[in-house]
């Protein structure tokens, strides 16, 4: 008996006992399914589904949270769900009510579209999962991260990129492991890491207060905390929760800056508040004030960031595409193009797509609306203004599902009103083959980013080093350099990313190359013991890693 058979047998029994709702459209809720689920979940195998969350291939039977692999919030571990049509149904429709703690915040209220969702996942539940299928292929290429070492330098030349499906698009999730017994990070002569915190809830975002706390936003927990670092910096000695219930909390600001802030600002997937704060303060006063009161989101890429220019005037956020290819969004006819342009931007997407794969911008204190700063950012993870320069830089998840080695992930400088090419083009004039002929007239017109990363190492933050003291301060050689965080890769044969690079700078510019400077995270091509979020430099000098597979953050220091 085949390692698929039994439990395509069960799934078997278990439809047959099962009807969907009378009058559901299987085929209505595969486009719901792919137009708002698609991103993070698959359930087919051409859907091109993301791996935020798990696959949905045979959901029918699984307990809740049931997936080794990822990393789910303690409320839906410990909710004891077995998924069926009306678990399933009743969790759609309010999922933070049937399990208060959700990272899910996707609802779907409408009742017919949930029973098409629930009649779809029905109809395809008993198919092997896509997943474990298409990772069976043998991989083309090498083992690359074998390489990965401290000081390895890595350049990306667009004159070098392969063709499109030049190998097979593998949905090759790491699976989250406890470290081996010879778990060793790597780290450049002089530097050492330890563990800094523990037992969080998908830590994130951290910025540093003037007294030395530790600002921390814990998406998948719903709350910012504030970590006391302990009398030596070595460790966080304890833990106060400012805020809580709010909604995948991800980007956090202090206002007007760290020194002297008046305002935490927050950034919701689907709005941005703020918090009265002087520092110091571990625990919010009062509710949160609505600062955007809107923001795109359902579906598609949650995590919404946010920074404010040099002169504390303006605020951006950034806001990840609905879909990986703007799935399902319509054609327009040219003078329809030209009209739309008109009102957005240069490249600007439409229908679940309006304001999404973008950069907006707002306008500090004021009620009007926001703008689209740039577009065609599939998926800008994270803002940074860069200290010397104040310029605006973007880290980005580019798209998925055309290959090990397309599309190269970056971070750029962000131009206004420049054009980022998703999702009709890549890395200039590369054009999408899944959109072919739709958008000529933007050939020419897309604008190059910066840094190019190693397909799929999935980058979420950049952190610009700036210490020049302290007793933990890097050598003067990094001062002005970034340091990048690869959370890790799911669209390839072989793994990459779970690990820290280092992007050279000269005179304040990019000059193109990366090299790594934290590795060891990978066992193999199927596991991993970390997932690399963010960083953060601290007033001696050291770098905060935080870690949201293995919920912890790790402090980086450097001895001479």
């Amino acid at each position: 008996m085949s390692r698929f058979a039994k439990p395509l047998a069960a799934a078997s029994l278990l439809l047959a006992a099962l009807e969907p709702a009378a009058g559901a459209d299987v085929q209505a809720g595969r486009a719901a399914f792919r137009q708002s689920c698609v991103i993070c979940h698959t359930a087919e195998s051409d859907d091109s589904g993301g791996a935020q969350g798990p696959s949905l291939v045979g959901v029918f039977g699984r307990h809740a949270a049931g997936n080794p692999s990822l990393t789910y919030t303690r409320a839906l571990a410990d909710s004891n769900l077995t998924w069926d049509a009306a678990t399933l149904d009743r969790f759609l429709e309010s999922p933070a009510t049937v399990v208060p703690g959700t990272a899910m915040v996707v609802a779907v209220a409408d009742r017919a579209t949930r029973e098409d969702l629930v009649a779809y996942l029905q109809s395809v539940a008993a198919s092997a999962d896509a997943a474990t299928a298409t990772a069976a292929l043998p991989p083309k290429g090498e083992a690359d991260w074998r390489k990965d070492t401290p000081g390895r330098l890595h350049r990306i030349d667009l004159a070098s990129l392969p063709a499109p499906y030049d190998s097979p698009s593998v949905r090759n999730r790491p699976k989250l492991i406890e470290p081996p017994a010879d778990a060793k990070l790597s780290l450049p002569d002089g530097f050492h890491i330890d563990v800094f915190a523990r037992e969080l809830i998908g830590p994130r975002k951290m910025l540093v207060a003037a007294n030395g706390d530790i600002i921390l936003s814990e998406t998948q927990g719903g709350r910012i905390s504030v970590l006391h670092p302990s009398a030596d910096g070595s460790t966080a000695a304890s833990r106060d929760t400012f805020a809580q219930d709010l909604m995948q909390p991800y980007g956090i600001a202090l206002y007007p800056d760290a020194r002297n802030p008046h305002w935490l600002y927050v950034a919701e997937t689907n709005r941005v508040v703020r918090f009265a704060y002087h520092t110091g303060l571990n625990a919010a006063a009062g509710a949160p004030e609505v600062v955007i009161p809107k923001l795109p989101s359902g579906g598609g890429h949650f995590t919404r960031d946010l920074a404010f220019s040099p002169d504390g005037r303006r605020m951006y956020v950034s806001v990840g595409s609905a879909s990986n290819v703007a799935d399902g969004m319509s054609r327009k006819s040219p003078a329809a193009v030209k009209a739309w342009q008109s009102r957005h931007a240069l490249g600007a997407a439409w229908d679940a797509e309006t304001d999404r794969a973008a950069v907006l911008e707002f306008r500090v204190g004021s009620k009007r609306s926001g703008r689209i700063y740039a577009a065609g950012i599939r998926n800008c993870v994270t803002l940074t203004v860069q200290p010397v320069t104040g310029d605006l830089w973007c880290t980005t998840n580019e798209r998925d599902m055309l290959g090990d080695d397309l599309v190269p992930d970056y971070s750029t400088r962000v131009i206004r009103g420049a054009f980022y090419g998703w999702p009709w083009y890549y890395l200039g004039s590369n054009e999408d083959p899944r959109l072919k002929g739709e958008r000529p007239d933007l050939r020419g017109k897309v604008t190059v980013p910066d840094v190019l990363f190693q397909s799929h190492s999935a980058p979420l933050n950049l952190t610009f080093y700036t210490a020049t003291s302290g007793a933990s301060a890097f050598p003067a050689q990094y001062v002005g350099d970034a340091f990048v965080t690869f959370h890790g890769s799911w669209n390839r044969g072989f793994r990459t990313g779970h690990k820290i690079v280092r992007i050279r700078m000269k005179a304040g510019v990019p000059t193109g190359d990366y090299e790594d400077f934290l590795t060891g995270f990978i066992v193999d091509d199927g596991d991993a013991w970390g997932r690399p979020v963010a960083t953060v430099e601290l007033a001696d000098g050291s770098l905060l890693m935080s870690d949201d597979g293995a919920n912890v953050i790790y402090r980086i220091s450097y001895a001479r």
